[in-house]
């Protein structure tokens, strides 16, 4: 089943990431000190699993490059690893850089379409086959890899390299990616800069000398407000019974096993 806290993105894709990107990394002891990142292959295959779990209700996460499906939040088609959508920009980026890559693919087709209804739910010029063509270009490699291009370029890579700018380990890395994944970054008061911001009005990182944990604690506060806006984040237990369940066992950067669970569903990393 999939759950209707789904991605959220408000602005443009196309400022997401470049101001993530374009801070300066700082020389804190702290952000060099941790050896392994989330970008560690085996970290990042965790958060692939995490984010799938909320997402998608199954660790399963390389099962999704077809997925696709209205489900009715205003955001048009959800679809893929991250949740790409039809009426916020980043499934239009992507089948882009398809096109790009694979011209005349089976979805190149769809590029006027997805330009018109970009910023709205419409299906005009979608329905009925752009679920079936989605699902097709799925077993194609080349789609999947422009998926994992797109993810890492827009959200897993901006989400990263702010973590280690504040001098986080694995888990906090993972908190801002599941952050970004979910409410995209941009101006308005629950993208993910803003998250950040209410969290730093209440405790520094690390790399300012604060305590990991105290901060850890302020930025989720943050981020279960953020949700509590928009009805369809306001399930908060990817971060009740998930992220600050690994916070409070003071597990820092994500060692397995872990255990969580995601609108009561239990899951295990081994």
């Amino acid at each position: 089943m999939k759950h209707p806290a789904r991605t959220s993105r408000r602005t443009l894709l196309a400022l997401i990431g470049a101001s993530l990107a374009s801070a300066p990394l700082l020389n804190s002891p702290h952000a060099s000190a941790a050896a392994v990142g989330l970008d560690d292959p085996a970290k990042k295959e965790i958060a692939m699993k995490l984010v799938s779990s909320a997402e998608n209700s199954s660790l399963d996460w390389k099962a999704q490059y077809k997925y696709i499906e209205d489900i009715g939040d205003g955001r048009g088609y959800t679809a893929g690893i991250i949740g790409f959508c039809s009426g916020t920009g980043d499934m239009l980026d992507l089948v882009e850089l398809y096109t790009d890559r694979r011209p005349g693919n089976v979805l190149a087709p769809y590029l006027p379409a997805l330009r018109r209804v970009d910023g709205t739910d419409s299906h005009d010029g979608l329905d009925p086959n752009f679920p079936r063509d989605w699902a097709r270009a799925a077993q194609d490699q080349e789609f999947r890899r422009a998926q994992d291009d797109e993810r890492d370029r827009v959200y897993f890579g901006p989400a990263v390299r702010q973590g280690k700018t504040d001098g986080l380990r694995v888990l906090g890395q993972f908190a801002y990616y599941d952050a970004i994944v979910m409410h995209g970054d941009g101006t308005d008061p629950t993208s993910f800069r803003n998250i950040r911001g209410r969290a730093l009005n209440q405790a520094r990182p690390p790399a300012q000398g604060g305590d990991e944990d105290t901060y850890l604690h302020a930025f989720l506060d943050a981020r279960v407000w953020a949700m509590k806006q928009e009805e369809a984040h306001s399930d908060t237990s990817r971060v009740d019974t998930a992220q600050r369940v690994f916070l409070r066992a003071g597990n820092l950067d994500l060692n397995p096993p872990l255990d969580w669970k995601v609108y009561g569903d239990s899951y295990h990393i081994g």
